[in-house]
């Protein structure tokens, strides 16, 4: 079967905030140079949501107030697959744990088997869906991603052990956040920075999802509290 390469996949991303109330630090990685989507480019870790994702069992699901924000202008509730996209992917592409102790049950799908040879089960309740946006049109792929904030305090283990990432991202590192804009970013992780930037200090949920929304008709933003370009631009 071929795959349309241009079709909207379903993706999760991971903003991961590190000493939020003094020195606000936030996890980033560069793209390789060949990638297809965003090459080079500083990036959050986070990926497409696969098929499976929807059966893998959470030991405790993301908080309720994001379940139903996610539903929100969707069609279909996707906000499980969702979260464990989210879990897995901060995983591949770092090697940190957003889990608790345990043993798994049953089979384990091989995406989840170095993560389960951990001894962790997957656990969402520290997730807090912060943004949405879709890849404008003409890009060679196309993802509808919802960002996920989430404090370095609900991670296991060392914070700063990257040994067992996937080397999809390069040069991973805690940048601080006041700096991070100076990064080669593509556009929308510079919007969601200055969105960052404005609830750091503040772990309360947003009073809203900001969602920079693409179709071929136009491309708008819908609740952006806080960006402003840089000042060369």
């Amino acid at each position: 079967m071929t795959i349309d390469k241009t079709a909207i996949r379903n993706a999760a991303t991971v903003i991961v905030l590190r000493d939020r109330e003094s020195n606000p630090h936030v996890l980033m990685g560069q793209r390789g140079a060949k990638a297809a989507f965003m090459p080079s480019k500083f990036v959050f870790p986070g990926g497409a949501v696969d098929a499976e994702d929807a059966n893998i069992a959470l030991s405790s699901p993301l908080p309720s107030l994001c379940a139903d924000r996610l539903l929100e202008d969707s069609t279909e509730d996707l906000s499980h697959a969702l979260a464990v996209a989210a879990i897995r992917e901060l995983w591949e592409e770092t090697g940190l744990i957003l889990g608790r102790s345990g043993g798994w049950n049953g089979d384990i799908p091989e995406d989840w088997q170095s993560y389960a040879a951990r001894g962790f089960l997957p656990t969402a309740d520290g997730l807090q869906f912060f943004f949405r946006a879709i890849t404008p049109p003409g890009r060679p792929r196309r993802f509808d991603a919802r960002f996920f904030l989430l404090d370095a305090s609900h991670l296991s283990g060392d914070l700063d052990d990257f040994s067992a990432a996937s080397d999809e991202l390069s040069h991973l590192q805690w940048i601080p956040l006041s700096q991070a804009r100076e990064f080669d970013l593509p556009f929308i992780t510079e919007v969601v920075l200055a969105e960052v930037e404005a609830k750091a200090h503040d772990p309360a949920p947003p009073a809203s999802v900001p969602f920079f929304k693409n179709d071929d008709e136009a491309s708008l933003f819908i609740r952006l509290r806080g960006y402003s370009p840089k000042s060369d631009e």
